[in-house]
């Protein structure tokens, strides 16, 4: 079902109604630490601006996250204002502001800085160097998980992360996200779940940077070609889910649910019951930004609250859903 927009009345007349509305727009920029809710943020090829640009990093240069630390919930991360201005560039005043309970704030220089390079670190199947963010910040985190830690942020000058080509095609990349780099959730999803639980969860619990509103529950399953806007993009893959959703982003105590109730209704076994992978649970879609086909340039890659949500190409099937 569609909703209301207020696009132009040629996008409109194109495409028909809308089937949803953006209603939040998330940047996680230290991954595994909260995220910033924002009003409109700019489109990048890698992501929402700043998305998991950087990473804490342990002494053999694996990356830490939420997964093993749930102390990570309870971080929280500042960005300038003006960081999700178009075309902003920080300056040697702009800093990145880390807080956590029991300690003292951190400040981060946006301006790259030249410290040494973190040497082969590692998130998932990727490894290679990156900015090493200096001593203040090493012991900032080392104090707070209780082991050497560092903090890296992405080389963006040389290194590149390519998205998994079996799953798309293109020049399509990333930062140190889990895969892609963008997770789009429907709020209509988390509604049909919660009728489900006992205590209701917020959305956050899930971690998308796109959240729409206005759909049938779980239809994000079947997206393949969307527009939000003018602005292309395309559903790569269900995003698996593996246990962080349980742990509460308040108070940072991992507990059973949602994966519980996600097992009974939203396993490989019950969606894709002849395929394989029928131990994942699925929640959300991952998507890739076509942004060498976009139809703005510069100042005008600007996602905002209350962008129309079309959807121009599904899949048949969740089962015939990429996974």
């Amino acid at each position: 079902m569609g909703v209301g927009s207020s696009s132009t009345p040629t996008l409109a007349t194109e495409l028909g109604p809308p089937e949803a509305k953006v209603t939040g727009i998330f940047s996680y920029p230290i991954k595994s630490c909260r995220g910033i809710s924002l009003p409109r943020a700019p489109l990048t090829p890698f992501g929402i601006r700043w998305d998991r640009q950087w990473v804490v990093v342990n002494s053999k240069g694996r990356a830490c996250t939420i997964r093993v630390e749930p102390k990570f919930a309870l971080i929280d991360v500042e960005l300038p204002p003006e960081a999700f201005s178009e075309n902003w560039e920080p300056t040697t005043d702009s800093f990145m502001v880390v807080k956590a309970p029991g300690m003292e704030p951190l400040k981060v220089c946006m301006k790259k800085q030249h410290y040494e390079v973190v040497d082969e670190m590692t998130v998932w199947e990727w490894t290679g160097p990156a900015w090493d963010e200096g001593p203040e910040a090493a012991q900032w985190f080392s104090d707070y998980f209780g082991y050497p830690c560092k903090l890296a942020r992405f080389n963006t000058t040389s290194e590149v992360r390519n998205v998994d080509p079996d799953y798309v095609e293109g020049q399509h990349m990333t930062l140190f996200s889990d895969g892609y780099p963008f997770l789009l959730v429907s709020q209509d999803s988390l509604d049909a779940l919660n009728k489900l639980l006992e205590e209701p969860i917020p959305m956050n619990r899930f971690r998308p940077n796109i959240l729409v509103e206005g759909c049938e529950p779980y239809s994000e399953d079947l997206w393949r070609d969307i527009k939000i806007d003018r602005f292309s993009f395309q559903g790569v893959k269900l995003c698996a889910r593996c246990k962080v959703p349980t742990i509460d982003q308040e108070t940072a105590i991992p507990g059973t649910e949602p994966y519980e109730t996600l097992t009974k209704v939203r396993s490989g076994e019950v969606l894709r019951p002849n395929l394989k992978n029928k131990k994942k649970i699925y929640f959300g879609q991952n998507v890739v930004w076509n942004w060498k086909d976009s139809s703005a340039k510069g100042d005008g890659n600007v996602l905002k609250l209350g962008d129309p949500v079309y959807v121009t190409k599904t899949y048949p099937s969740v089962a015939e859903a990429a996974a």
